[in-house]
């Protein structure tokens, strides 16, 4: 009889404590937050909670993928780049697992300049981030121009763009326009001549922030710039190459007219100095910085604190790097 009674009593005995999948998900979200994208994917299929969770906006505002570079060897005819089949596959794996894990939450996104993507790897990140603010993507080599613009037009809240220097830039210009109303932020990274200053002009007359650092600029642009961008707030010309024409010898100092139009912009960045590191390291890769020489945050880097990519992201550090390279 005590028997049954002691076995009675203990059948109605609860558990007081609180089980994991009861967690606030505020203080899941700070402990994932921790977390590097191969660390959550088996977290994520613990329990419905854990899986909410760990897609929240909060982790995932911000994927970086600067650490991520493709095997590649440069070519001669387009697009000028050969890259081996496993690096697409890696980048593939690596997007389905990001897409798969954030629900759509990205809103920013930053790729490595050495890393270079196909039309389908843009397709499928452009259908899978529907809400994209900003997009660092110093390279698009493999891309096409119909892969680039069918992009665009999925997001609608893109405000700010990195992207290299292109020979045809009016197509990404008036795709911009079109779609995406909100736009105000243009950094390029490579040669800006005069065709691209029109573009620009034309298309993005609101833009309020363009960063040219370490790249070659034409004059004329420069003053087109200058003269016709009325909503601009801050031009970043710093370590720039600056050149009559493309095949004009380069000017070591700005002259008084362009710092005049300058210093009517509320933040305007310029550092053409004989002192200057990086002034040194544009003139002696001829104004096409090889940023694969020197610091590996050195690309990272800008003047305008918007544009400044800071520190690289946890949540594809340097281990994601070396466990995707190791299998």
């Amino acid at each position: 009889m005590t028997e049954l009674f002691d076995s009675a009593r203990m059948a109605d005995t609860k558990y007081v404590g609180r089980r994991w999948e009861d967690m606030d998900t505020d203080v899941l979200v700070k402990i994932f937050k921790e977390l590097n994208m191969i660390q959550l994917a088996p977290v994520s299929r613990v329990c419905r909670s854990w899986r909410m969770a760990c897609s929240d906006p909060f982790i995932w505002n911000t994927l970086d993928l600067g650490h991520l570079q493709s095997n590649f060897i440069q070519t001669t005819a387009p697009p000028y780049i050969w890259v081996d089949e496993r690096s697409d596959r890696r980048l593939t794996r690596i997007l389905r697992m990001a897409m798969a894990l954030s629900f759509g939450n990205v809103t920013y996104m930053i790729f490595h300049f050495n890393l270079y993507m196909k039309d389908d790897h843009l397709s499928y990140i452009s259908e899978r981030s529907p809400y994209l603010r900003r997009l660092v993507m110093p390279a698009w080599n493999r891309i096409t121009k119909v892969g680039i613009c069918q992009a665009i037009r999925r997001w609608e809240n893109l405000e700010s763009l990195t992207m290299p220097g292109i020979p045809h830039p009016p197509y990404i210009m008036e795709e911009i326009s079109r779609s995406c109303k909100n736009f105000s932020q243009l950094k390029v990274m490579g040669t800006f001549d005069v065709n691209f200053a029109f573009a620009i002009t034309v298309n993005l007359p609101k833009l309020k922030v363009l960063s040219l650092r370490c790249s070659i600029i034409t004059k004329q642009a420069l003053l087109l710039i200058l003269d016709s961008m009325d909503s601009l707030e801050v031009l970043n010309i710093s370590h720039c190459l600056l050149l009559e024409t493309l095949r004009r010898p380069v000017h070591s100092e700005l002259d008084q007219a362009i710092l005049n139009k300058g210093s009517r912009i509320r933040e305007f960045f310029h550092c053409q100095s004989n002192s200057c590191t990086t002034c040194k390291r544009m003139i002696e890769d001829e104004g096409l910085m090889r940023w694969y020489r020197y610091e590996d945050w050195f690309w990272r880097r800008d003047e305008v604190s918007s544009l400044d990519l800071g520190d690289y992201g946890k949540l594809f550090d340097e281990n994601c790097v070396n466990r995707l390279t190791a299998s």
